[in-house]
C-alpha cells in the first residue's frame, strides 16, 4: 500500500503526491476507482478478498478497484484494476463520484459500471472466490455476509443512480 497517489481537497482538486500509506494514516482525501461488475444477463460479480491481503482480508466486495495513481484518470484507473484483478480488458464506464468517509480512511469513490462480456481469470493474490448474482441475491447478500466497510453504501448510491436513470 505504499504507491504514490494524489492528495485532493473536498472538492477533489490535486493538492499534492503522497504514499498512499501516509494518505491512509493521516486520514487525507485521495483517490479510488471501483468498477461494478455486470454480465450480460444484469448479474452482479461479487468477490471475496483472498486471506492475506492487507486490507479487509476475507471480506466480500460489490466492486473491483484500486487507488488512483498519480495523474491518472478515474477511467484509466477502473480499466487498469479490471484488468488486475479480474483479468478483464474492457473500457469501465464512469457513473458518478462521492466523498466516502468510510472504510481505512476518507476519499474520493469514482463508481463505474462494465458489462463483461468474457470470461473472468481473476489474480488469486487478490480474490479468494467470486460469483455472479441477481441484484436480490445481492440485496440479501450485503445484509448476510461480511463486506467491505464501504460496499454498502457504494451500492446504495449505485442501485439509487440506477433508479434515476431509468
Amino acid at each position: 500500500m505504499n504507491e504514490l497517489v494524489e492528495r485532493v481537497d473536498e472538492q477533489d482538486c490535486v493538492q499534492g503526491v503522497v504514499s498512499r500509506r501516509e494518505a491512509v494514516q493521516r486520514g487525507w482525501l485521495h483517490r479510488i476507482a471501483v468498477t461494478v461488475c455486470r454480465d450480460e444477463q444484469g448479474r452482479f460479480l461479487v468477490h471475496q478478498r483472498a486471506e492475506h491481503v492487507s486490507r479487509f482480508p476475507g471480506q466480500f466486495e460489490a466492486a473491483v478497484g484500486g487507488a488512483v495513481e498519480v495523474g491518472e484518470p478515474y477511467e484509466q484507473a477502473a480499466s487498469r484494476e479490471l484488468g488486475e484483478e479480474l483479468g478483464v480488458q474492457a473500457p469501465a464506464r464512469f457513473l458518478f463520484k462521492f466523498l466516502n468517509r468510510g472504510g481505512l480512511s476518507p476519499h474520493w469513490l469514482g463508481v463505474h459500471e462494465v458489462v463483461v462480456q468474457a470470461s473472468v481469470n481473476p489474480a488469486p493474490r487478490e480474490v479468494a472466490w467470486y460469483g455472479w448474482l441477481t441484484e436480490s441475491e445481492l440485496r440479501r447478500s450485503l445484509r448476510e455476509w461480511r463486506f467491505t466497510s464501504d460496499s454498502r453504501e457504494l451500492c446504495d448510491r449505485y442501485f439509487a443512480f440506477r433508479a434515476g436513470q431509468e
